[in-house]
């Protein structure tokens, strides 16, 4: 295909400020409509980035003439509309790339991966951490070994409030709190960064502190196989003067940290900072990394990439999350069952 034509569903917040803009600049990709409930919002968005065509519901897109052209969507919308918006567009013949997580449990993670399968169709999860450019140089370290065996990794993402969308405090909705909109990044990023291991325990212990139906704060200890441990604390009510993001990894050889990237390594018993020089902003950063992940949408739709953060992995990592909501409810460490 010589343009990908893809039709964006959901025109909330992530939509237009990141999504949308990056699309529009690739010459590659045309945005053929937006789908959204609230038609002045998405009449206003399509405006805006002249897109030609506006739905409010995707029954409405597919029974439309442009959906024989159509090639994906690209998903934008809350939680609980993961499931039957991506079921409905893959038994369309559409590819799917849909924002984080991939559902509200793992049932409903593992009917999407079942429609993906079913009908021969891509299923991407938006997990841009992995694609910023430090944690990719990051896992470039890992395995080349320069850190020699990595045996723990602790990691967190502490931020001063929750998303500006209400509906990530209404578990109807978003399925959980915290855990399901920033732990879950952290839980894929370390997972992929280690190329996988299996998750053996998990102990974990969430807080209410400002919020009644969904946690907003957790603390989470995960054991995973090759003696390797991992770490993350997230939060959307700690007590800080600003949001810090982190990911330290700790090998028999050296260490690397992020945010900023810093790479040591001891050789010949002199510890040696083995940092690239050129270094980005947070803001360049987090730009970049949804700037990657779109991107590499694209690229897998044009068969020039294999596909990455499947519906697959994400599903696996759903059984982690409902692993620790049971440890924190239990109030004890929980053995993950191999599936």
């Amino acid at each position: 295909m010589e343009k990908v034509k893809l039709a964006l569903i959901g025109c909330g917040n992530i939509a237009q400020v990141v999504h949308l803009p990056v699309l529009e600049h690739m010459p590659d990709v045309e945005i053929v409509a937006v789908v959204d409930p609230d038609k002045r919002k998405a009449n206003a968005v399509a405006l805006r980035s002249h897109v030609p065509n506006v739905f409010t519901t995707l029954d409405a897109l597919l029974a439309s003439d442009i959906a024989k052209d159509l090639h994906a969507v690209d998903i934008c919308t809350p939680t609980d509309t993961h499931r039957p918006l991506a079921i409905q567009a893959m038994e369309g013949g559409l590819d799917v790339l849909v924002e984080k997580p991939i559902a509200r449990t793992a049932k409903e993670a593992r009917e999407m991966v079942a429609a993906s399968e079913q009908h021969g169709r891509k299923l991407m999860v938006g997990m841009n951490n992995r694609f910023r450019p430090d944690t990719m140089m990051l896992k470039t370290f890992i395995d080349k070994k320069e850190l020699g065996k990595v045996f723990y990794i602790k990691s967190g993402w502490l931020k001063q409030e929750s998303s500006t969308s209400p509906w990530h405090q209404q578990k109807e909705k978003s399925g959980g709190g915290v855990i399901l909109d920033l732990g879950i990044a952290m839980l894929d990023l370390g997972l992929w960064l280690l190329n996988y291991p299996d998750v053996l325990t998990v102990s974990a212990s969430t807080y209410h502190l400002h919020t009644k139906t969904v946690e907003d704060s957790a603390a989470i200890f995960l054991r995973l196989a090759g003696d390797i441990t991992f770490t993350t604390e997230v939060s959307w009510t700690f007590q800080r003067e600003s949001d810090f993001y982190y990911c330290n990894v700790y090998g028999n050889e050296g260490s690397a940290f992020i945010n900023p990237l810093k790479v040591m390594k001891r050789v010949h018993g002199n510890l040696i900072n083995l940092t690239p020089a050129k270094t980005q902003t947070p803001v360049s950063l987090y730009k970049k990394s949804y700037e990657n992940e779109l991107r590499y949408f694209i690229n897998s739709l044009k068969g020039l990439v294999p596909l990455v953060s499947s519906g697959q992995q994400a599903a696996k990592r759903m059984n982690v999350v409902e692993a620790i909501y049971q440890s924190a409810a239990k109030k004890k460490e929980i053995a993950i069952a191999k599936k």
